[in-house]
């Protein structure tokens, strides 16, 4: 009973409990285990990086700093809706404005509405999960069914051969993600001492670099920015990814390798890690509360399901891509790692629930502490051009 209680007890002080079950009932802390788990990884990923990992900071921190709460069946962030389809649940995520604008091709209707979640609730409820899933797909709107994908480990293929193992204390990193899965992994690496830089696009940059900066910061602050246009300047682009140790891929694999800047694509380095973070295993659009819901990780609510923290696949799945680069370095590198974040979902969502309610306190998670301010895009430049100048022709 012990473990049982201390479980329950740090989910509901992490502030996770705050942040899953109906925005007027009580807190849920049926997914206590979960924080348990990640603990774990957290502690992998610190001896193997030699830094502090803090799991419940992860996990709640983006909460935190935005000062969200839990809202049932929509998301902390509120732009993912659980809805009931006509043979279960599903979940459909509308975070960009090209989401809300494709709704009425999605529904098959000519009006578009300012609200348009009343209109997929009454659609949903009259569509199998299947056949929502696969028209939204079709509109790049990302969707899931409750407990679609199965659990599975980190995939990885030989690529570009072996070198020693090693740490990462003077690696450059090329940290092609946006948002929160892959820049986590990105900072976690930085802080063991691998030089980062965050590459982005002038004209889509990262879409938390215009939200709140105190999000953005704490996920970017130590890496090097470097802006570059992925078409006009891809032999520059791919001059970095050709210098870099390791690199972080968070968009669909086919954006990358019709510019010719894919894995391979680009000049094999002997121990090179690319790194390649996924919604799903097809390749399909996700942000991290619709990833979970595709991997079954949900509160438990009396009439359904309920959003389990603040996309929560997002940091399960930023410390997982951690612990398998930490791992691969350790092999020699050489390879091709590919995490789905609705695998990870799925591996937390198979651990044992706990009972939904109890008497523990829940408060509103803590946020993380202030960290270095992230640059200006582009800020750093000059400076990863000479890096890059500096490593041509450098033996493995």
């Amino acid at each position: 009973m012990g473990n049982v209680s201390s479980a329950t007890s740090k989910w509901g002080s992490s502030g996770l409990a705050y942040l899953t079950g109906l925005p007027d009932g009580p807190p849920d802390f049926s997914r206590a285990n979960v924080l348990a788990h990640a603990g774990r990884v957290a502690a992998a990923v610190a001896e193997r990086l030699g830094i502090t990992v803090d799991a419940a900071g992860l996990l709640a921190g983006r909460a935190a700093l935005l000062g969200l709460t839990r809202g049932g069946r929509v998301s902390a962030g509120g732009g993912s809706r659980l809805l009931c389809a006509a043979d279960g649940w599903c979940a459909i995520t509308l975070s960009r404005p090209d989401d809300v604008a494709a709704v009425p091709a999605l529904v098959q209707t000519d009006e578009a509405a300012c609200d348009p979640w009343p209109t997929l609730r009454r659609w949903a409820a009259t569509q199998p999960r299947c056949a929502i899933v696969e028209r939204a797909t079709l509109l790049d709107i990302p969707a899931a069914g409750l407990g679609e994908a199965a659990a599975a480990a980190p995939r990885t293929r030989p690529r570009g051969g072996r070198g020693p193992a090693r740490d990462l204390a003077g690696l450059l990193v090329a940290d092609l993600s946006s948002m929160w899965a892959g820049p986590l992994c990105g900072q976690l690496l930085a802080r063991a001492g691998a030089t980062v830089v965050k590459v982005e696009s002038p004209d889509r940059p990262d879409g938390t670099r215009g939200g709140n900066r105190a999000f953005f910061d704490w996920m970017n602050g130590q890496k090097l920015s470097y802006c570059v246009d992925f078409g006009s300047q891809a032999d520059e682009l791919r001059e970095l990814l050709t210098a870099a140790d390791v690199v972080i891929e968070g968009s669909r694999p086919a954006a990358l390798t019709r510019r010719g800047l894919g894995p391979d694509d680009v000049e094999p380095l002997r121990g090179r890690i690319w790194l390649r973070i996924n919604g799903y295993d097809d390749g399909r659009p996700a942000f991290g509360d619709d990833a979970a819901v595709g991997g079954g990780l949900v509160g438990v609510a009396p009439d359904g399901p309920v959003f389990c923290g603040d996309a929560i696949a997002d940091p399960l799945t930023g410390l997982e891509a951690a612990r398998a680069v930490a791992e691969s370095l350790g092999r020699g590198g050489g390879e091709l790692v590919e995490v789905s974040m609705a695998a990870v979902a799925a591996s937390y969502a198979a651990l044992p629930t706990r009972a939904s309610l109890s008497d523990l306190p829940a408060p509103p998670p803590p946020a993380p502490p202030p960290g270095r301010p992230a640059v200006r895009l582009g800020a750093d430049n000059r400076a990863v051009r000479r890096i890059v100048t500096e490593r041509r022709g450098t033996p493995c």
